[in-house]
């Protein structure tokens, strides 16, 4: 028996290292039947506390680690919901910014499309133009965009926006800055695919190109496999049809996440024009423009880091593959891209719109080489699309390569819709190649399909 208190600071060690060690139950049980039955009755409760909590702990993957702060546990990776304490973040959150500096997020697109950011401090007053914004580099041997024995990539600020995961209430912003890739010695990276863009839109500020983007993409749980909405290992018992523009808990999955994303966009600056929920359950939709020339580029891909960045505070998978379910009869994800030119959106407009478009059926291949990876599996002529290895046009016909909506053949004059880009495709790739080839020589008619086909 234990009497003396200088010795209970080693019990409760020897209490501790059993518990910690895994004995049994029965063990301590038997141990504490030593103790005073005051003490007995205090540390058995304790026990009993501990016992139940674990009971309703959610399991943890053998391969993850275990956290080391107190009343932390792994974030659910099934559910999509975030075990993180929000009060402990608006402590932080709280603390007001220097005066007279800002944070600025530059962002890139690294080698796999996806796009990728750091931070710097800066004086408040660089912040103002892109012309007053540093250069910066990042290690490009970490994103397959340098060797590792010359892995200085060069970040060159090209667009500012507003900072929507920083606000700060001072008149100040913190920023994002969309950055593209070149060498030290001043070369434009080959992923660089924005410095490519940029050569098929210079000289033609005249035509004031605009570009409209309807950006699709697809939510998952935090396993990847199932989308939200969807039974686990299973699809849902109806086909789609209900889930397009829909309302109501049985219908519409994810719109939290795309209205936080559509108001960060607006308070970002970016030309969001436009949400809806898509055919599919779990699919959802942007849209983007109108923009003109290279800009649709900049704020399309400013708009995927900050859903993505979204997608981060929800704890939810966000997919732009075309085709994310082969199993069934499901749509894919495209990126729709709408065009008009200056030319096109005055009298007599129509004719140069269908110019264009013989233009773009005869470079029909060239296209699908730069429209996004895994399009063969979305471009079936099924499920709103057209056949990836055929060219075709339409009125109001959703199941054509490209369509003309039924205002702009009413009015004579207004804008065409690519509907060949898929949802991963790079959009700078894509708006350059388009400028590229309608601005380029003429090309022979294409009978266009049968309206009643649309």
């Amino acid at each position: 028996r234990i009497h003396s208190e200088p010795f209970a600071p080693k019990f409760y060690v020897q209490f501790y290292r059993l518990f910690v060690t895994n004995y049994t139950v029965s063990f301590l049980i038997n141990f504490y039947s030593k103790v005073s039955t005051m003490k007995f009755n205090t540390a058995l409760l304790a026990l009993a506390a501990v016992g139940s909590a674990a009971a309703f702990a959610p399991s943890t993957p053998a391969f993850t680690r275990q956290s080391t702060a107190v009343g932390m546990s792994v974030l659910d990776s099934t559910t999509g919901q975030a075990s993180l304490d929000p009060a402990v973040k608006a402590r932080y959150d709280s603390l007001p910014f220097p005066e007279d500096k800002i944070l600025a997020e530059y962002v890139w697109v690294d080698a796999a499309g996806n796009t990728r950011s750091k931070t710097r401090t800066l004086p408040a007053s660089k912040g103002e133009s892109v012309a007053s914004l540093p250069k910066w580099n990042f290690d490009g041997s970490s994103t397959d965009q340098a060797p590792g024995d010359d892995s200085e990539v060069i970040l060159k600020p090209q667009r500012i926006f507003a900072d929507p995961f920083r606000p700060r209430a001072d008149g100040l912003n913190n920023i994002l800055v969309m950055c593209d890739t070149w060498t030290p010695a001043g070369d434009a990276l080959e992923t660089n695919t924005r410095a490519k863009a940029m050569e098929a839109f210079e000289g033609q500020d005249d035509e004031e190109v605009w570009f409209g983007l309807e950006q699709e993409f697809t939510l998952f749980n935090l396993d990847q496999r199932t989308p939200l909405g969807w039974p686990e290992g299973g699809m849902p018992s109806r086909p789609q049809g209900p889930y397009y523009c829909s309302v109501g808990p049985e219908n519409s999955f994810g719109r939290d996440i795309t209205e936080a994303a559509y108001k960060a966009c607006l308070y970002a600056g970016i030309e969001i024009s436009g949400t809806n929920g898509e055919v599919m359950p779990g699919q959802q939709e942007y849209q983007v423009g109108p923009c003109v020339g290279i800009d649709a580029g900049d704020q399309l891909m400013m708009s995927r880091y900050i859903l993505q960045r979204v997608c981060e505070d929800f704890q939810v998978y966000c997919t732009f593959h075309p085709k994310p379910i082969v199993e069934g009869d499901w749509n894919g994800a495209g990126m729709h891209t709408n065009v008009s030119t200056k030319t096109m959106r005055e009298e007599g407009g129509l004719e140069t719109i269908k110019q264009a478009i013989y233009k773009l059926g005869e470079k029909h291949a060239e296209h699908i080489a730069v429209y996004g990876e895994g399009n063969e599996l979305r471009l079936t002529g099924s499920f709103e699309t057209a056949s990836i290895d055929d060219f075709s046009f339409g009125i109001a016909n959703r199941g054509a390569s490209v369509r003309i909506g039924r205002d702009t053949e009413a009015e004579g004059k207004g804008y065409f819709e690519d509907r060949r880009p898929s949802s991963n495709c790079d959009p700078y790739l894509v708006t350059g190649k388009i400028m590229d080839t309608i601005m380029g020589p003429e090309a022979p008619e294409i009978a266009p399909l049968n309206k009643d086909q649309a």
